[in-house]
C-alpha cells in the first residue's frame, strides 16, 4: 500500500507544496512545530532513510539544503534545523524546522496555522526556492 507521502506526491492528497524535481518533493508539515516546518521526501518509497542508495541519500540532502535556504529567506530564524525520525510514516523523509534557539524542535508541541497562512507560507517559500 502506498504511504501517505506517495499519495501526496501523486496528488491524491492535497499538500502545501514547496518544490519538486524528478526525484524529490517538499511540502509544509500540516502539524508544524513552527511556521515554515517543511518535509522533504524522495519520490521513491523507501521506508528507512539509511536504506536509500548512497546517491539518493546525497541527493535528498542536497535538495533539502536548497529548500532550507529558501525557508531562511522567508521565515525569520537563526538557523534551519534538520531532524530525521522515521517512525511516524513508512517513507524516508527529513524535517526542516526554522530555529531561534536550542530546544525548539519539540515534536510534541505544534502550532496551529490556518489554511490561508499555510498557502501564504508555501507560496513564499516556493518563490524563494525558484529564485
Amino acid at each position: 500500500m502506498a504511504s501517505i507521502f506517495s499519495k501526496i506526491i501523486a496528488g491524491e492528497i492535497p499538500s502545501y507544496k514547496i518544490a519538486e524535481n524528478d526525484l524529490y518533493f517538499s511540502f509544509l508539515d500540516i502539524n508544524p512545530v513552527k511556521a515554515g516546518h517543511t518535509l522533504v521526501v524522495p519520490k521513491s518509497e523507501v521506508d528507512y532513510i539509511f536504506d536509500l542508495e548512497d546517491q539518493m541519500l546525497k541527493g535528498l540532502f542536497t535538495f533539502s539544503k536548497k529548500v532550507a535556504l529558501a525557508i531562511e529567506k522567508v521565515i525569520p530564524c537563526k538557523r534551519i534545523g534538520i531532524a530525521v525520525l522515521g517512525l511516524e510514516v513508512p517513507h524516508a523523509h527529513v524535517h526542516l524546522v526554522p530555529l531561534d534557539h536550542i530546544g525548539m524542535i519539540d515534536f510534541g508541541t505544534k502550532v496551529k496555522l490556518s489554511a490561508d497562512e499555510m498557502k501564504d507560507i508555501s507560496s513564499k517559500i516556493a518563490t524563494a526556492f525558484e529564485a
